[in-house]
């Protein structure tokens, strides 16, 4: 099966989250990982030398559907300048001054390294999809109250987001997006626990109760905008995220089974002036 993960939870038809699985537990997941993620990190690094390619990791999922997490432990082996994350919280005024695709733009990973969106460019149709009164705040031209925010609106947004993510893969980096699919009852769980152990307090706030009000309206957004956005050079995986150490290896592994088939990334070789003189080089520092 775990050959087949990729496969498995690529989204290549329409999908619908009610029946996607929330829940597998693959044995002895955690072990995997850590052999897995020494291998990505290892790969990385050819990456870095062979300068062709950068690759964007985009994360969605609900509140505790263990983003922050995953990303902790699936690039734990990377070399520190290897991977950057950017995690995208309310647009700052700047930011508001700008188109809503400038900010990731700017945080794109540059060739041989990996960047990782912890929240992406996708909450631009998901939670202000959800409270359509956030668009006010970015004074476009053609939206001069909420009732200008029609289906035409979304639907020339989807088609931004698909030119923007064809443009950057056309142009060198893999993309992967990832939907960790977390069920409303581990949601709960989750949430209570960050009541129960003070430890975890500090991320609990009152607005995730508001947010889980709304469950059923974000599963319909995100259906929506999975099923409009995935394509070929930029699939949506839906990775069950009720079981963290599964999901964080089910990531790990799909990731590493994409990027060994580029078989062009390899480091690039000596030139044939510094081959022939390595044994001069190596003899003059050892003569020092």
């Amino acid at each position: 099966m775990e050959d087949h993960l990729m496969e498995k939870y690529k989204v290549t038809s329409p999908t619908q989250l009610k029946d996607a699985e929330t829940k597998v537990v693959i044995d002895k997941a955690d072990k995997k990982l850590k052999g897995i993620r020494k291998d990505l990190g290892k790969l990385q690094d050819t990456m870095y030398a062979h300068g062709k390619y950068a690759v964007l990791v985009c994360l969605q999922g609900m509140d505790t559907s263990g983003k922050d997490s995953l990303i902790r432990e699936v690039f734990k082996e990377f070399n520190a300048r290897g991977v950057v994350v950017h995690s995208f919280k309310v647009p700052t005024e700047l930011e508001l001054n700008h188109d809503y695709l400038w900010r990731h733009y700017i945080a794109l990973p540059t060739r041989g390294k990996f960047g990782v969106f912890n929240r992406t460019h996708y909450e631009n149709v998901l939670v202000t999809r959800v409270h359509p009164g956030y668009i006010m705040g970015e004074n476009i031209p053609t939206v001069n109250s909420v009732d200008d925010i029609d289906d035409a609106f979304w639907d020339a947004r989807f088609d931004q987001i698909n030119n923007f993510e064809k443009h950057i893969a056309d142009n060198g980096t893999i993309i992967f997006k990832f939907f960790l699919n977390l069920s409303k009852e581990e949601q709960k769980y989750r949430l209570l626990r960050r009541l129960n152990k003070q430890e975890k307090n500090w991320k609990f706030s009152p607005g995730d109760l508001k947010e889980r009000k709304l469950w059923d309206t974000y599963q319909a957004c995100y259906e929506d905008a999975i099923n409009r956005t995935s394509k070929p050079h930029a699939p949506w995986y839906t990775i069950p995220a009720d079981d963290k150490d599964t999901a964080r290896y089910t990531v790990a592994k799909i990731m590493y089974d994409t990027l060994v088939k580029y078989t062009d990334i390899q480091e690039p070789e000596l030139g044939d002036k510094i081959k022939a003189n390595m044994s001069v080089y190596k003899q003059e520092l050892e003569n020092e």
